[in-house]
C-alpha cells in the first residue's frame, strides 16, 4: 500500500507544481512592464503607445519607461502607478479613458450617438414615406401625377413651356 500512497503524492506535488508555474507565469516585472506600458501613451508628442514609441531622439520615451520601471520595483499597485503618472504627465498619458465617473462618456458617446442619428434617419425617411403616400392618396403634387395619370390643360400647358424653355439648343453664331 504504500508505493500507492507515494504515487499518488507525486502526483498530487506535480499537478501543484504545474499551477504554481502557471500563476507565476504573469507575475514577472517585463510582463507587468509591458503590459501598463501598453495602457499609456508617450508624452512627446508622437501619439504613440509608450513602450512602442519609435520616434528618433525621443526626449521623453526612455525617461517614462525608467519611471515605469521605478514605480513597478517600489512595488506599488496597477492603479497606484497610473495614477502616479497621471498626477505627473496629466490624463492625457491614459492610452484609453479610464473606466468610471465622467470618464464613462467617452465610452458611451459615440454608440449613443450612432444609434440615435440611425433612429433619427429612418424617422426621417419615414415621415417623408408617409407624406409621400397621403399626397398620392389626396391627388396633389408629383405622387399624383404617375405615368397615365390624367393632368388638366393648363397643368400640360405649363409642362410643355417648362420643356420648351429648358431644351438646349444649338444656335448657329457667326
Amino acid at each position: 500500500m504504500p508505493s500507492r500512497r507515494s504515487g499518488i503524492m507525486r502526483a498530487a506535488q506535480a499537478v501543484l507544481l504545474c499551477a504554481a508555474m502557471v500563476v507565476m507565469l504573469g507575475a514577472s516585472d517585463e510582463s507587468r512592464l509591458d503590459r501598463l506600458g501598453h495602457g499609456m501613451m508617450c508624452v512627446c508628442g508622437c501619439n504613440q503607445i509608450l513602450v512602442e514609441c519609435n520616434h528618433v531622439g525621443c526626449p521623453d520615451s526612455a525617461r517614462m519607461i525608467m519611471e515605469l520601471r521605478n514605480q513597478i520595483s517600489q512595488g506599488a499597485s496597477d492603479g497606484a502607478i497610473q495614477n502616479w503618472f497621471v498626477a505627473k504627465y496629466g490624463a492625457i498619458v491614459l492610452a484609453a479613458p479610464s473606466r468610471g465617473g465622467f470618464d464613462d462618456v467617452a465610452w458611451i458617446m459615440p454608440i449613443t450617438v450612432f444609434v440615435l442619428a440611425t433612429l433619427g434617419t429612418a424617422g426621417v425617411v419615414w415621415m417623408w414615406r408617409r407624406r409621400w403616400l397621403r399626397m398620392a392618396g389626396a391627388g396633389i403634387g408629383y405622387a399624383s401625377a404617375g405615368p397615365g395619370a390624367a393632368i388638366s390643360p393648363e397643368e400640360a400647358a405649363l409642362r410643355e413651356r417648362i420643356r420648351r424653355e429648358t431644351e438646349w439648343q444649338e444656335r448657329d453664331e457667326p
